[in-house]
């Protein structure tokens, strides 16, 4: 079966350029994400090709590696090598995100998913939902942390 693809977008409060600045701050999605993200491993240079390795609330993983990085475009791919989800284990996922400004202190996210789970099957529209839901619940908390500490990324 080959890999399906979906996307989805969401209005952001607050400019791509200071969304951008916490997306490639890694190792602080532990405060900005608190309650969420309990700790972060970064492995490499923060270019393609770092891993970076997210510790979830309550006990799991979630592992990228940076495929590509587009800081004039805002636009970031990375592949999933490692995650526990609710949707099932998959034999390969990616993610390309981007960053659109919408006018002055906000943007659009842009998101496309592209996935195979491992035994072959099709995904449902609601596991496409928990994947994208998933994507952008992260992003919100990312959005608030933004909007109640206007001073940072600045």
């Amino acid at each position: 079966m080959a890999p399906v693809c979906f996307s989805d977008e969401r209005a952001v409060s607050v400019s791509a350029e200071r969304l951008w600045k916490v997306i490639l701050d890694v190792p602080a999605m532990a405060k900005v994400c608190a309650g969420f993200v309990d700790a972060v491993e970064v492995e490499g240079d923060g270019g393609p090709g770092t891993i970076n390795t997210l510790k979830l609330n309550p006990g799991s993983i979630y592992k990228t590696r940076l495929v590509a990085c587009d800081n004039t475009s805002y636009v970031m791919k990375s592949e999933v090598v490692e995650a526990q989800s609710k949707v099932g284990k998959f034999k390969s996922h990616t993610l390309e995100s981007k960053l659109e400004a919408a006018g002055a202190g906000s943007c659009v996210a842009k998101l496309k998913v592209e996935c195979e789970l491992e035994d072959g099957s099709l995904l449902s529209p609601e596991q496409e939902k928990m994947i994208v839901d998933g994507y952008f619940g992260m992003l919100q908390m990312i959005e608030a942390y933004l909007v109640a500490h206007a001073a940072e990324y600045a």
